[in-house]
């Protein structure tokens, strides 16, 4: 089961991971797993598994366009955020890197830390409780590209991007 990690409205980059942290500042670019809301969130880092759900109220991901804070989401395995608007420059970011992104506003449906399971293929989380919350329908170049791993695997994989014609 994975566990839902509720924020509020307006998480900017800098929350994410605040700009000190930047893959230019440290050693190691996997170091980045230790930052994701070291500050605004501090049990995040340490806390999140694998698959963990981040659900946001509106405007997550907004302010500076740094990709480094969506690369670290997904190199703590973050498996999907929901929330229902998105800064369009970090949902790009984030599709890029294969992290899949639901538009639908579940900040009053789901409780933090709450268990629930994330069926991708068929957008669908189910709770603890047996609720059944179906996900607004991804088109299908998104599934393909959060199937590939992102944008470069997917281009690895079939030699053009989405929607390109061959």
């Amino acid at each position: 089961m994975a566990r839902v990690w509720i924020f509020g409205q307006d998480i900017n980059t800098d929350q994410i991971v605040p700009g000190r942290y930047a893959p230019y500042m440290l050693k190691n670019e996997a170091d980045l797993r230790n930052y994701p809301f070291v500050e605004h969130r501090p049990d995040f880092a340490p806390g999140v598994q694998p698959g963990d759900l981040i659900v946001a109220g509106n405007n997550f991901g907004c302010g500076s366009s740094r990709e480094y804070a969506p690369l670290a989401l997904r190199l703590v395995g973050v498996g999907a955020i929901v929330a229902p608007l998105f800064a369009r420059i970090f949902f790009r970011n984030a599709l890029n890197l294969g992290i899949p992104c639901f538009t639908a506003d579940l900040t009053s449906i789901l409780r933090d830390g709450q268990e629930v399971e994330l069926r991708l293929e068929e957008g669908l989380i189910v709770t603890d409780e047996g609720q059944h919350i179906q996900l607004p329908p991804p088109p299908a170049f998104l599934r393909d590209v959060w199937a590939a791993g992102g944008i470069v695997p997917f281009y690895r994989q079939y030699g053009h991007f989405p929607g390109e014609a061959r």
